[in-house]
């Protein structure tokens, strides 16, 4: 019975591709028919699932859950205000010299904005609106990929609210992790958020160069559209968001700002140039944040239901009959560890970032460390396995999005896969250099603190000394006072 927690994992994917109804709703009715089999067996307490409403309290007193709704309103807000179009404009007028323009253009806008927009799907939509329309000169294939390519950079390029929300999932990974039998407890470290952007960096921007090579080499022999007229003030308000935008990001990355304080800030002055501009109406306005209430709702729910349902998965035992089924596997430690990150990719392919990270990861991640032995590798692992998943047609959520939004017409499968392979096989090379070389996620960690100097060994002379000495000092006896001044 301990493997009735993976036929939820069965029943929600299948129900995930054939229903089309909200995961959120897909994860309770799962969760609701599964803990109602246990306790009719005996196989679930009932006290656990009076766990429920304490855990989810304690879940929202998270600053980043709290930071959530923030980056919502911050993606949402961007895809209204003509920064991102700044952006774009001016990218591609500075990149015209090198060809291939608007590609590159592109990536560069997924490089700014996704990170600030927190989600795959917000990543998508506002690339779509904004580049969508200049890529349709390009066969639609590579236009799809191009924009998938460009909306899911926010998954690795630190501190998106994905490397956030992983950050402490893989801190209490680890610390399940180190309760394992067989993990090593010498000069342990739990890591925190900072270690996995740190460890995330190297690799991402690796990926990016890669990415971007791949994006001039495909658009070398096509000619440029004419670059239109750029405005002084859209230069300057480029040019403002480019540097605000990354000293944000950079001060969630050194750890000055708290990812709440840094999206807080960022909303603020997103509102205070869309007043300063006049660029949206009181409707506009009453708009944005009925939205912004939504699809806040809709990602609170979904944790709802992720957390239900990992719960459930905990009481039928199957966490731990996973757990003992990787750490006896027969394959070796790396084998067994490929064989995880295949299946985390092959659930990315029909789930969403966050449904991965509130639902899998936590299953998976405890086991994938013990057997790795390196929490900060398997965090980067994590990484750009869920980023391949959501890249691969047709069910990969990036290609999706950008499918049903970009304006692009209908791909067959076959097409848009050889489209996107020179991107996935950029990516498999960067990935499997983290997995045969662990230095790669360690190549910006702090440095150890000076370890205490040892004490020096007493000669055998000055320890008989110390021996009679304390001999001449009978038991109780005072000690003999100080002087007297």
């Amino acid at each position: 019975m301990n493997s009735a927690g993976l036929w939820m994992l069965l029943m929600l994917g299948g129900l995930v591709i054939g229903t089309g109804l909200p995961v959120w709703a897909l994860l309770l009715g799962t969760s609701t028919l599964f803990a109602g089999l246990g306790l009719v067996t005996g196989q679930i307490d009932a006290r656990l699932l009076g766990a429920v409403p304490a855990r989810l309290v304690g879940l929202l007193e998270h600053d980043l859950l709290q930071a959530l709704p923030l980056y919502v309103f911050i993606g949402l807000l961007l895809q209204r205000l003509t920064l991102a179009h700044a952006i774009f404009a001016l990218l591609a007028r500075l990149l015209r010299p090198l060809g291939s323009s608007t590609p590159l253009a592109a990536l560069g806008v997924g490089v700014l904005v996704a990170p600030m927009n927190g989600s795959v799907a917000s990543s998508a939509s506002l690339l779509s609106r904004l580049v969508g329309p200049r890529l349709q000169s390009l066969p639609p294939q590579r236009g799809i990929a191009m924009l998938s390519v460009a909306a899911t950079i926010g998954v690795v390029v630190p501190p998106s609210l994905v490397l956030l929300l992983l950050g402490d999932t893989m801190l209490r990974a680890h610390t399940e992790a180190s309760n394992l039998p067989g993990f090593p407890l010498a000069g342990l470290r739990i890591i925190n958020t900072q270690d996995v952007l740190r460890a995330a960096l190297i690799p991402a921007l690796a990926l990016v160069v890669l990415w971007a090579g791949v994006a001039w080499w495909r658009g070398r022999g096509t000619q440029d559209a004419p670059a239109a007229p750029l405005a002084r003030r859209d230069t300057v308000l480029a040019l403002v968001g480019i540097g605000t935008i990354i000293a944000l990001l950079a001060s969630v990355f050194s750890g000055a700002l708290l990812a709440v304080e840094a999206a807080a800030t960022g909303g603020c002055l997103l509102v205070l140039t869309a007043v300063l501009r006049r660029a949206m109406s009181a409707t506009d306005w009453r708009r944005l944040l009925d939205e912004t209430l939504q699809l806040s709702g809709a990602l609170f729910a979904l944790l709802v239901g992720a957390t239900t349902f990992s719960l459930v998965f905990r009481g039928w035992g199957t966490d731990r009959w996973l757990s003992d089924l990787v750490l006896t596997s027969p394959l070796g430690p790396y084998a067994t560890a490929a064989a995880v990150l295949l299946f985390v990719a092959a659930c990315a392919w029909v789930l969403d970032a966050f449904e991965m990270i509130f639902v899998i990861i936590p299953i998976l991640a405890p086991s994938l460390i013990a057997r790795l032995g390196d929490a900060q590798q398997s965090a980067v692992l994590l990484l750009l396995v869920l980023q391949l998943g959501f890249l691969l047609p047709p069910m990969g959520y990036a290609v999706l999005v950008v499918q049903s939004r970009g304006g692009f017409a209908r791909v067959r499968t076959a097409a848009l896969l050889r489209a996107m392979l020179p991107y996935a096989l950029a990516q498999v090379a960067v990935l499997v250099t983290v997995f045969c070389l662990p230095a790669t996620a360690h190549w910006l960690d702090r440095p150890a603190p000076p370890a205490a100097p040892a004490a020096t060994p007493q000669s055998e002379a000055d320890v008989v000394k110390q021996m009679e000495e304390m001999a001449r000092q009978p038991d109780g006896a005072p000690e003999p006072e100080p002087p007297r001044q």
